[in-house]
């Protein structure tokens, strides 16, 4: 009975609600913004790089990209862009760009509104998130309850396990070690971090993150360059496949619809898990756009980088055929064989792991900030979070069992809907956002937000948070 629940709700949500609700979404903001994600593409980098701001209370917005980053890429960049090959052959990864371009404006759109309604906790630290733009921009603190509920199973535990598991695999496979003692070392490797709280994982990831990111992509660029002769009809060939142009590829339907799914799951824009992050930082220019600016940009490095670079390298060394048996981490690790020599199995293997690693402990601190919403962010309750966190990780290093990530799923696909209706009914206070900070950047100014110009957020926004930015 409960299977059949779960299986009910994940077709609802996964075939019809959110394949077409995500990007429906993405195209709003992007057309409702002015294509805010072209026109102020640069702004993105400079939100990063140009961070000056000193703040005991947030992280910077290079730690909150790191950390958005973690959760972001992970197997989905190795193996899922591997799957959604397999499944809908090159003109699938067209789509994930698709998916990702109209995403960098729903991601815009949910981490601004989670800058402008954060708070300070019991211990003087931002958080926030779409639970807490749910209930206080919508005045629907019931809504904010099921979102947190949701957050916690689904990034919190479940997917902890997703990611634990394909790690054992791929060490089990490449270097021959038990599962479970893969699970402990992983589980007490996430317990040093994550015991640490959300300053700890940024603080990890802000130094783990691009060192993994650059390194797979320096390996991704060098095969490029080998095979340089050979990109341009790879290229050709992904877009003249996403139009069903292909006699051998999956077709427009199956391109398409494992192109959105696999990108969705990959980059998670509109999902409603890195406001969370993006909440916590202290934003730099001093206005809830710019950490809109910097989650928009983890989209971007997420599937037009890694997975793109993941896609070239199976794409270019031949392993992916029609009717094939290999696909997901396999497939991956023959490709870069193919590139790399034997020592491709094992970096595969390597890589899986930092991207899985930092997947799941990004992933705790979306759990976290919803502890708070749910006002359980006292010590005690989060001890619990943190074993259980590292309990599932042991479990899911030695398990796989469909029913539970099934339920994971159809979790995150409950929380998104709830997130994607409250950006579109908040979308006002984003565009008014977003118009504030281009006057100001037009006029030479460094965009700072001043709550008087929104005397509709009286009593719903933190003004002690902006004060220093607002003295009246």
């Amino acid at each position: 009975m409960l299977d059949a629940v779960i299986n009910f709700l994940n077709d609802i949500f996964w075939s019809y609600i959110l394949i077409y609700g995500l990007i429906a979404v993405g195209l709003f903001f992007t057309i409702r913004l002015g294509f805010v994600q072209f026109v102020n593409f640069g702004e993105m980098f400079r939100a990063v790089l140009g961070s000056k701001e000193h703040d005991r209370a947030g992280i910077t917005p290079f730690q909150a990209l790191c950390t958005s980053l973690a959760s972001r890429v992970g197997t989905g960049n190795l193996t899922g862009v591997a799957v959604a090959l397999y499944l809908g052959g090159p003109g699938a990864i067209f789509w994930m760009w698709v998916v990702a371009l109209v995403g960098m404006a729903t991601a815009y759109a949910e981490s601004t509104l989670a800058q402008l309604y954060k708070i300070k906790n019991q211990d003087g630290d931002y958080r926030g998130g779409p639970a807490f733009y749910i209930a206080r921009g919508l005045n629907a603190p019931w809504a904010g309850a099921i979102f947190s509920i949701c957050l916690i199973i689904a990034f919190g535990l479940v997917f902890n396990a997703v990611q634990s598991n394909s790690i054992a695999d791929a060490v089990q496979g490449a270097f021959g070690i038990d599962k479970l003692w893969v699970g402990i070392a992983l589980a007490v490797l996430t317990g040093i971090v994550i015991f640490g709280g959300i300053r700890g994982v940024a603080t990890v990831s802000q130094y783990v993150v691009p060192f993994m990111a650059v390194v797979y992509l320096l390996v991704a660029i060098y095969v490029v360059i080998v095979n340089i002769g050979q990109v341009p009809e790879m290229l050709g060939l992904i877009v003249r496949d996403a139009f069903g142009l292909e006699a051998a590829g999956g077709g427009i339907a199956g391109a398409m619809l494992n192109g959105v799914k696999r990108g969705l799951f990959s980059n998670e824009a509109g999902m409603g898990s890195a406001p969370n992050i993006a909440a916590v930082a202290t934003p730099d220019p001093h206005h809830p756009s710019s950490q809109g600016f910097v989650q928009a940009l983890g989209v971007f490095i997420d599937t037009i980088l890694v997975c793109t670079a993941t896609a070239l390298l199976i794409l270019l060394s031949g392993v992916l055929v029609p009717g094939g048996e290999l696909t997901g981490t396999p497939l991956t690790q023959a490709a870069m064989t193919v590139h790399i020599g034997g020592f491709g199995h094992a970096f595969i293997a390597i890589a899986i792991f930092f991207f899985a690693f930092t997947s799941i402990i990004g992933n705790y601190t979306y759990a976290e900030n919803a502890m708070t919403f749910l006002k359980l962010g006292n010590l005690p309750a989060l001890v619990v979070l943190r074993l259980a966190a590292m309990g599932m990780v042991i479990w899911g290093a030695l398990e796989s069992v469909a029913t539970v990530f099934n339920a994971a799923d159809a979790s995150m696909g409950l929380m998104a809907t709830v997130n994607l209706i409250a950006i579109v009914l908040l979308s006002g206070t984003v565009v008014k956002l977003t118009n504030d900070y281009r006057a100001q950047r037009k006029a030479g100014k460094v965009p700072t937000f001043h709550a008087a110009d929104f005397p509709e957020l009286e009593g719903k926004i933190d003004k002690t948070i902006w004060n220093r930015s607002d003295p009246g």
